[in-house]
């Protein structure tokens, strides 16, 4: 177990100086705001990216400084990027995703993971634990599981109400052998439930994370997506041809982010005592203030909000628990004080 710990700490290591190394390249302009241990932070390295993804050279432009880079707007290039980045930096023997599915940025989704991290870490005298993570919607690509257990050797369930996006996510793990024994993946019975079907009240989490669908409707969907190819083209999108993809469950629901999270709270007070801390994004600012003060109506015991940005764009963790003092301190004595397999 000593081996092992020493290897992931040598892994954070060396993605937490990364940033720090000198290139002589030509460089992108460095994307801001990340995490200081996401590898990510800087420009990406084009030539090393290509190697692992060859496919990904017939997708790169020059940008209007003379800079070589990704044709952003395209789903194709989206989804070679994200496959290269996977591939290089997390250790992976093999990656896809069926056409259609949710391709999403990938430093961004480790910013989550880094964040969740500093979390547990805060409520381990600064130790980040061994923990067990619940990702809620886990999604085709299996992404915060890949990035979680590769940065901190975590282990993760992952739910998915979709079955296509499940088998995807199952193929995965199945042929990446560092996955196997860590993720498990599980399909959600109930499009309606969370937590319920996924977890008992035996089960103990250490953390549950979760993307949430953003929009309300398929209409409010394509809107947005408009938007952001028009910012990307810098001229009038026409058609919404989504170039991070994404099912109907995984960009958008009745009610959207608000009526999806409000849902994930309720239903985490029934598992009161099963998770050490709930978390969820939330994508827009004007939802927060309701969720906050639904967790007050909840009784949460703490609540946490974490500020997360990359580039123009900016986002935030809501964290709560639902633990009093004295069952925090149980909980560290019980599951991050020793180096039992969670």
């Amino acid at each position: 177990m000593r081996n092992k710990k020493a290897k992931v700490n040598e892994w954070q290591q060396k993605f937490a100086n990364s940033k720090q190394k000198k290139s002589t390249k030509p460089k992108l302009a460095a994307k801001t705001k990340l995490h200081p241990r996401n590898i990510h932070n800087g420009p990406y390295d084009l030539g090393k990216l290509v190697k692992a993804v060859p496919e990904l050279s017939d997708y790169l432009t020059t940008n209007v400084r003379g800079e070589q880079t990704v044709k952003f707007a395209d789903p194709q290039a989206v989804l070679l990027l994200n496959k290269a980045l996977l591939l290089t930096h997390y250790n992976l023997d093999f990656w896809d995703i069926p056409e259609g599915f949710l391709c999403p940025p990938i430093p961004g989704r480790a910013d989550y993971i880094h964040y969740l991290a500093d979390l547990l870490a805060g409520s381990n005298f600064g130790n980040t634990p061994k923990a067990k993570v619940l990702d809620i919607g886990v999604g085709a690509n299996c992404v915060y599981p890949i990035i979680g257990t590769q940065a901190y050797d975590w282990s993760f369930v992952g739910s998915e109400v979709n079955p296509k996006a499940a088998t995807s996510a199952k193929t995965i793990v199945a042929r990446n052998p560092r996955l196997e024994g860590k993720v498990e993946i599980k399909v959600q019975p109930n499009a309606k439930d969370l937590l319920y079907g996924i977890i008992d009240h035996n089960t103990k989490l250490d953390a549950v994370m979760c993307n949430p669908p953003f929009h309300a409707s398929r209409e409010a969907a394509q809107e947005g997506t408009k938007r952001k190819l028009t910012n990307l083209n810098q001229k009038q999108a026409k058609e919404a041809v989504l170039n991070f993809g994404g099912q109907s469950d995984e960009l958008w629901c009745e009610g959207g982010e608000r009526r999806f999270i409000s849902d994930l709270i309720r239903e985490s007070k029934k598992f009161a005592e099963n998770c050490f801390w709930y978390t969820t994004l939330v994508s827009k600012a004007s939802n927060l203030k309701a969720l906050q003060d639904n967790l007050d109506y909840n009784k949460a015991a703490e609540v946490r909000t974490i500020a997360m940005s990359q580039g123009n764009k900016s986002s935030r963790i809501l964290a709560w628990t639902f633990l009093d003092a004295e069952q925090k301190k149980a909980w560290q004595k019980e599951r991050w004080s020793t180096d039992k397999k969670q």
